[in-house]
């Protein structure tokens, strides 16, 4: 079995080996609020219009190794934060000046053209921006070769993939109430659209009908066939009665029905988390909703089953206070936050102005899972259940100290940024993949690690999901006592590579060459 050579990038960090010693079985999370780290107040603000949306895109624009964020503004500014933390491990952030956009309900890293350099899908209430990335966290707008086709709708969700054979992505916008219906708002919900790829560029827009009010969408190969599907979580607040969730085959083009055995489900459906968190290899779901927070196992061959209410993630009411109205999720992203080995679950949480019928202080969720699969909240003892009308949100180690961080958009509130400063963590591995051809950052890929005692933990790496917000980090893995662990890739076309032993508490920037083999970037 291969070992695989550490060349370094100039960034990747290094750390001390931790002792052989067994680790608790979870060390206590701690969170410090860092807030502060922000050099002006950022804020998702606006009327109705923007009562749903305020996400956050998370990139390195700079190529430092350092996450970097766009965080939308609805209608204030959106504004480009450049990561400017340093080796002492404190975090701050600096203002980095792009193009005015307005009415941005949320964005989306992803390298469209293969050049291994990030661009921007920019959602907004109003014609959508394609921004090229041009290095140094600056953008400029998508050449008129792309093809590229705004629209005019109102855009709250978005998803990309590259589908078989194709030298261009396939993207996907799920748009909300139609504000030219004029009998709406109640079951005026818009079309979506697919822009599928012609050549290299986007061809004409591909409808998807019927749409209801989507906030949060997902391609996925959730099946494990080597052909993602296009999950939509819908709001039920304004389809009303004939509405659904909506899982669509790609090829021909058509939603999933009851005979292949997808349910008809009817959520006030916010957002979408995607992690394998049974160790079967299937990617499971989180939806989040005005209400439940619905966890789906994957029981493989196309059926999703929800999970036991003693699960302890469905936190369909606020946890502390009095209010014992029903909680609204929005964001939510998995995560393993001591790096335990277990994957945990961040909800962020708000009423949508002043509804009566759900809670007003409402606190963000942080459900740690325990070695028996449950979740336990721990939201209120860090500090981050914080009870302000939070929307998007990304889980990532801003830092490089190999424990991920929080950012949460909060509407007519400022950004929050809380440290995880979690003491005994365990081991960890963080993968930044590369692969070769207009699907440069390996778009579809599966990554396996598989850990001394035989479990293997799988992570998909998507473009989706979330409320509004998408990231473009390494996939990070907690490992417990590991201290090193064997890795694999599933590229993807398919392609698998051979299992290669690695150190653990390393980022790790995984290619592959003609054999393929896993490889690492050279050091500048």
């Amino acid at each position: 079995m291969p070992l695989i050579k550490i060349k370094r990038l100039a960034w990747i960090a290094t750390f001390a080996t931790l002792s052989g010693a067994a680790l608790p079985a979870a060390a206590e999370v701690s969170f410090t609020d860092r807030s502060q780290a922000l050099p002006l107040r950022q804020s998702y603000e606006g009327e109705w219009n923007h009562y749903v949306g305020g996400g956050v895109a998370v990139l390195d624009c700079n190529d430092d190794g350092l996450p970097d964020f766009f965080a939308a503004g609805g209608a204030a500014p959106s504004r480009l934060f450049v990561n400017t933390s340093g080796k002492s491990g404190d975090i701050s952030f600096a203002e980095h000046l792009i193009a005015s956009l307005s009415e941005v309900t949320g964005a989306y890293p992803i390298d469209i053209d293969g050049d291994d350099i990030l661009d921007l899908v920019v959602l907004q209430d109003g014609p959508n921006t394609l921004l090229r990335g041009a290095g140094q966290c600056n953008f400029t707008a998508a050449p008129t070769a792309w093809g590229f086709q705004a629209g005019s709708e109102w855009t709250t969700s978005f998803s990309a993939t590259f589908e078989a054979g194709q030298s261009w992505p396939t993207l996907a916008f799920g748009n909300y109430v139609d504000e030219t219906n004029p009998d709406g708002p109640f079951e005026a919900c818009d079309k979506n659209y697919l822009l599928r790829p012609a050549a290299r560029s986007f061809g004409p827009r591909i409808p998807l009908e019927p749409g209801f009010c989507a906030l949060s969408m997902l391609f996925s190969d959730w099946q494990r066939n080597g052909v993602p599907d296009l999950r939509v979580s819908n709001d039920r607040q304004y389809y009303v009665r004939n509405g659904r969730e909506q899982m669509w085959h790609m090829t021909p083009l058509a939603e999933y029905t009851e005979a292949e055995g997808w349910p008809v489900m009817k959520l006030w459906g916010m957002g979408i988390a995607s992690r394998d968190i049974t160790g079967d290899g299937l990617p499971e779901v989180v939806l989040t909703s005005m209400g439940d927070q619905t966890l789906q196992l994957n029981m493989g061959k196309g059926v999703m089953k929800n999970a036991p209410y003693a699960t302890g993630t469905y936190s369909s009411v606020p946890y502390n206070g009095d209010d014992g109205r029903a909680s609204t999720g929005w964001h939510a992203e998995f995560g393993d936050i001591n790096n335990d080995g277990r994957d945990d679950l961040f909800i962020a949480k708000g009423n949508v102005e002043q509804m009566p019928s759900n809670a007003i202080h409402d606190p963000n969720n942080l459900l740690i899972q325990q070695a028996d699969g449950s979740f336990v909240e721990k939201g209120g003892v860090t500090g981050v259940g914080t009870t302000e009308r939070s929307r998007g949100a990304a889980v990532v180690d801003l830092n490089k100290d190999g424990l991920l961080d929080l950012l949460v958009v909060n509407r007519r509130a400022p950004l929050e940024i809380w440290q995880n400063t979690t003491a005994e963590a365990g081991h960890w591995l963080a993968i930044d993949l590369r692969d070769a051809g207009p699907n440069s950052r390996a778009i579809g890929a599966f990554v396996e690690l598989r850990l001394p005692d035989g479990r293997i933990q799988t992570q998909e790496h998507t473009v989706g999901g979330g409320h509004a917000s998408g990231e473009a980090s390494p996939l990070h893995f907690g490992l417990g006592a590991a201290e090193q662990v064997e890795l694999r890739v599933i590229w993807p076309d398919g392609q698998t590579s051979d299992w290669a032993r690695t150190a653990t508490n390393l980022i790790l920037r995984v290619s592959r060459d003609a054999r393929p083999t896993l490889l690492l970037a050279e050091e500048p």
